[in-house]
């Protein structure tokens, strides 16, 4: 056989199955939301994806399915690369733009709020995998109007939360302190968590009430609750996300810290002083190491060797056959 053939035959028999069977190798890692204030998606979660007790939970999955619940850690962009505002339109902000998860955008007040009042929070945000990158969390301005679809331009973007680069997670959750502005009424807390070892953010929408008297439309929201670990792990077959990597028994979540990495990265995506704040705060620590992103880290090297044994084996075996034909 001419050494172009030869050439081709190998790269048909040998190179295809590799990237076929090396393609499906890796694992979907799953993510996290606000676990408190719990978020929208945690919330309804917890009262029971298919028999939600509160009105607005109820109408959430009337509107995009029970899926979105079960699926509660997946809400995400895989592109963001730290430009969530330009891709992400107005009145999409809690789904990040994904038709799963469009029942979170329902314009109510009364979605289960919880009860805060101004100054200092410590914040605990439920992680199911861990990644490197950062967290922003940002409140709706005071005026902000519930009934009507949340928009960029609620938020106040030029003043955060809270903002934390690679926080250690312990007991299965991320914990960071921040500090609650002076608001009056019902808000909501919108967290991004820009990845630096990927252009993949993941986002999370939390509503709030500060002390005062309970508007009539609040009075029949519930206080919302965080669902739990055996509820998760009950569940986990339901969910199109996978849930390993982490520990959910309490206990100290090593994978997640910064010590786990062990391999270099410069994000793809670098700002400059002309880039909105949210993108710049988003982009700190893009030279930092790569994150572990749950799972056994071998698993998919494992998959590559047979593979690549398999890719082998069917090359000989071709070759032979050729030879044969060609004597």
């Amino acid at each position: 056989m001419p050494a172009p053939r030869t050439l081709a035959a190998l790269t048909a028999t040998g190179i295809a199955p590799l990237a076929l069977i090396t393609a499906s190798a890796t694992p979907a890692g799953a993510h996290g939301t606000l676990g408190d204030p719990v978020s929208r998606v945690a919330a309804c979660y917890a009262e029971g994806a298919e028999n939600p007790t509160s009105a607005a939970c109820k109408a959430a999955v009337a509107a995009g399915g029970t899926q979105a619940l079960y699926d509660w850690n997946g809400i995400r962009d895989g592109a963001a690369g730290g430009k969530s505002r330009e891709r992400i339109p107005d009145g999409k902000l809690c789904s990040a733009n994904s038709e799963e998860f469009k029942g979170l955008d329902l314009a109510r007040a009364d979605w289960p709020a919880t009860r805060v009042t101004a100054g200092s929070y410590t914040f605990k945000y439920k992680v199911t995998a861990p990644h490197r990158g950062t967290f922003n969390l940002y409140m709706t301005k005071q005026g902000y109007d519930a009934s009507k679809p949340l928009t960029w331009s609620d938020l106040d973007l030029e003043h955060p939360v809270a903002t934390k680069t690679d926080p250690a997670a312990e007991g299965g959750f991320y914990t960071f302190s921040g500090t609650l502005p002076e608001r009056t009424g019902r808000h909501l807390i919108y967290g991004i968590w820009q990845r630096s070892d990927s252009p993949e953010a993941f986002y999370s929408c939390s509503d709030v009430t500060y002390g005062g008297a309970t508007a009539p439309s609040e009075a029949a929201a519930p206080a919302p609750s965080a669902p739990t670990d055996e509820q998760i792990t009950a569940d986990a077959d339901k969910s199109t996300i996978d849930h390993g990597g982490m520990d959910m028994s309490g206990g100290k979540d090593t994978a997640a810290t910064p010590e786990a990495a062990d391999k270099p990265h410069e994000s793809p995506h670098p700002t400059t002083a002309d880039d909105h704040p949210s993108q710049q705060l988003a982009a700190q620590g893009n030279t930092q190491n790569l994150a572990e992103t749950g799972g056994d880290s071998t698993t998919p090297y494992i998959a590559v060797g047979g593979a690549a044994a398999l890719a082998l084996g069917a090359t000989a075996l071709f070759l032979s056959a050729r030879r044969r034909a060609t004597r």
